[in-house]
């Protein structure tokens, strides 16, 4: 049942185990679970109970060709296991971030018997699938370097953007009026606001920034970090924060028209050296420069889409400083949304994402038994 990233339920799925859905033709099998966001144990309950009620939704389920599976939470493979099983058909596990080795760096959890016992699920995981998909160059060499993950079972599927949906759009000013932001330069993140984007530091640049009375930054999205974000807005004071609930997909892109720039950032540990945000994508996308404030793979991309400021973690002055060099040089910060835009059409458009992928989907049941999921010797 929908819950995230409120770790509350929607209205009108509070009550109820198992619920059919349709939507755009497909149909949807939701299951009860326990709702939580944020980490420790009610989180891990928040895991653990999807991972047993979704057998339910499987079974109520057509036989697929194949089960595409979500990871995090690793224990998802289970049930995907037992299905293949009871199916026949090939599982794929798709890797968004390394379990365990997030929860380690990020100092969720000490390295100990718990995570000791994680990755020998992780092991058994990537033996079980047919394939093993993700989503980023640096855990695709993880994988298979430091994992031992068969390049034939490797599949990459990076994180793109839908150019129709997102793109160059006149400002609405209605949206801006109702908003309350008539006169302001926007500058704009949308969607999650977790523990692991560091957001502090961008209002600490926001407090740094009182003097500017044009400058607002507008945050679009829900997430397990928004009540501590709050309260630090609150006890800074912050007059040019505005934190609006989330708004569906199709309203997002009315939010970018209003912006002059796109904020995405990610806290400085190993892991994520390794991450390319999903929020990235829609600013590039939508020809707005973006302020992204992290390391590796993302801030490559970045410097390789000439899209935008790369700001080292943890320095609210240098998110200050980013902000007021895009605002005082309209060009440039032109230069960049245009660069990040034909960047975005030339490379990282879904259609074009998904139909290599299911190229890649091809070639790999050459090598692979459909069933099994076990690796050809022959080429």
């Amino acid at each position: 049942m929908p819950n995230y990233p409120r770790g509350q339920f929607f209205p009108g799925y509070e009550r109820g185990f198992y619920r059919r859905e349709l939507c755009d033709g497909l149909t949807i099998h939701r299951v009860w679970l326990y709702p939580a966001v944020g980490g420790g144990l009610k989180r891990m309950l928040n895991y653990v109970s999807f991972t047993l009620t979704s057998f339910y939704g499987l079974f109520r389920s057509k036989r697929p060709d194949y089960i595409f599976v979500e990871s995090p939470p690793l224990f998802l493979s289970f049930p995907a296991f037992i299905a293949r099983l009871f199916w026949g058909s090939p599982f794929i596990f798709n890797v968004a971030d390394l379990w365990p080795d997030v929860i380690v760096d990020g100092g969720f959890m000490k390295d100990g018997f718990v995570i000791r016992c994680l990755r020998m699920v992780e092991r058994w995981s990537y033996r079980r699938a047919a394939y093993v998909n993700t989503v980023t160059d640096w855990i695709v060499k993880v994988l298979r370097e430091q994992k031992s993950v068969p390049s034939q079972k490797l599949l990459f599927l990076p994180n793109g953007a839908d150019t129709a949906r997102f793109k160059p759009m006149p400002p609405d000013h209605e949206l801006k009026s109702r908003l309350g932001l008539q006169g302001k330069q926007i500058v704009l993140w949308a969607g999650t606001l977790g523990y692991a984007h560091g957001i502090e530091n961008i209002l600490n640049a926001a407090k740094l920034l009182e003097g500017q009375p044009d400058i607002h930054f507008l945050f679009v999205g829900d997430g397990s970090a928004r009540a501590g974000l709050l309260r630090l807005q609150e006890s800074l004071r912050l007059k040019n924060v505005t934190f609006h609930a989330p708004v569906p997909l199709d309203e997002v892109p009315f939010f970018y028209s209003i912006s002059f720039a796109g904020l995405a950032s990610l806290i400085d540990i190993p892991t994520y050296a390794g991450a390319r945000p999903s929020k990235l994508f829609p600013v590039l996308s939508s020809a707005k420069p973006l302020i992204f404030v992290g390391k590796g793979e993302a801030a490559q991309l970045v410097h390789r889409a000439a899209a935008g400021i790369v700001v080292q973690p943890g320095d609210p002055q240098a998110i200050a400083d980013a902000v007021m060099s895009l605002a005082h040089n309209p060009a440039l910060a032109e230069e960049f949304g245009q660069s990040g835009r034909r960047y975005v059409e030339d490379h990282l458009q879904w259609s074009d994402l998904v139909g290599n992928w299911l190229s890649q989907l091809d070639a790999g049941r050459s090598q692979q038994s459909p069933v099994t999921g076990d690796v050809s010797l022959t080429s």
